[in-house]
């Protein structure tokens, strides 16, 4: 009679900034791990993680990294401000659709997915909106369109599977592959948008972890809790370009100088966007009217019900992640 496998906690794009955060809060927490990839990760490879490589858009390879798990974080998605919508739709909701079939498939008991504030911004100021906040009539860009499409399919999905959707904003800290380079590459030509006074909610990345791991042990034990939707987030909303000038100086570069109006780098943006379309130019413009929307308004929210069914609060407070942060970056690793 052969041993039963002890059941697994999957990770998809367990090799990300914040599916490698999870990994190693699920390997603190003595639970076998596994991590769902498009490849192989050094970083996993050396904390003894199981890895799967598949495409999101791949049925039968998530049914083989499915198999024997007992909860499913889905944090792999296709991120960005620019590209084609056919690539964002498929990684984004058909792989989510992909990700609850084999969930379904393979008896998981429950789906912990990762959406983004960003499927409820508006382009105008949002201040302590809350979980009712509905999606815009209209979408700026592919990648909110396609996370809202992708998080619904997984509220819905909560009929006959435990799932929960997080959306912590703007996650940052040591080993962020997208916000901070982005900043710290562009810090001679950045200029402020707006007036300055936009407040936003961050979130640093342990925290962003834990509150996944959090929300899977409060969905284990309360069922009641499935197909809801938590923002996440720091809970203490900063100015934008206070926190942009503080992560300048934690790579010891100087703070933006200059500013640019709104109504201008919006239109800045719409005449990028129809040169890059027409000219089907795929690198991505300095601006779009989503990035000068974003850059120019308040957009923090409300994470009360977080703390209160998940028992949420962060672990690390933006100064201690700003240390941590400029020493990873004195090292080198940026």
């Amino acid at each position: 009679m052969t041993e039963r496998q002890s059941p697994v906690s999957l990770v998809t794009g367990g090799g990300g900034f914040l599916g490698l955060a999870i990994v190693r809060g699920l390997l603190r927490q003595n639970k076998p791990v596994r991590s769902f990839s498009r490849k192989n990760h050094p970083e996993l490879e050396r904390l003894g993680v199981e890895q799967i490589t598949g495409d999101l858009r791949d049925p039968e390879s998530l049914i083989q990294a499915c198999r024997n798990a007992d909860r499913v974080f889905h944090t792999a998605a296709k991120a960005g401000v620019w590209g084609d919508y056919q690539d964002y739709y498929e990684t984004n909701c058909l792989g989510t659709e992909n990700v609850i079939s084999a969930c379904r498939r393979c008896r998981v008991s429950l789906l912990i997915h990762t959406s983004s504030p960003s499927v409820v911004f508006t382009g105008k100021d949002m201040e302590g909106s809350d979980e009712s906040a509905p999606y815009p009539a209209r979408f700026l860009s592919h990648y909110p369109e396609t996370k809202a499409m992708a998080e619904q399919a997984v509220i819905q999905a909560a009929r006959d599977l435990r799932t929960m959707v997080l959306r912590p904003h703007l996650i940052w800290g040591p080993g962020d592959p997208h916000l901070t380079p982005r900043i710290l590459a562009r810090a001679k030509r950045l200029k402020r948008v707006g007036n300055g006074r936009n407040r936003v909610d961050v979130t640093y990345i342990d925290n962003a972890a834990h509150a996944h791991l959090l929300a899977a042990e409060r969905l284990a034990q309360n069922p009641d809790l499935s197909g809801r939707v938590y923002f996440i987030s720091q809970g203490e909303p900063v100015l934008l370009w206070n926190m942009i000038d503080r992560i300048l100086k934690a790579g010891g570069l100087p703070p933006v100088r200059g500013a640019i109006s709104h109504p201008a780098a919006r239109g800045i943006g719409t005449i990028l966007e129809w040169v890059y379309r027409t000219f089907r130019i795929r690198s991505e413009p300095i601006m779009t009217r989503f990035v000068a929307d974003e850059l120019a308004s308040s957009h923090w929210f409300d994470i009360n019900a977080a703390k209160r069914d998940l028992g949420y609060a962060p672990q690390v407070s933006i100064e201690e992640g700003l240390e941590k942060l400029a020493d990873y970056l004195k090292r080198g690793k940026q």
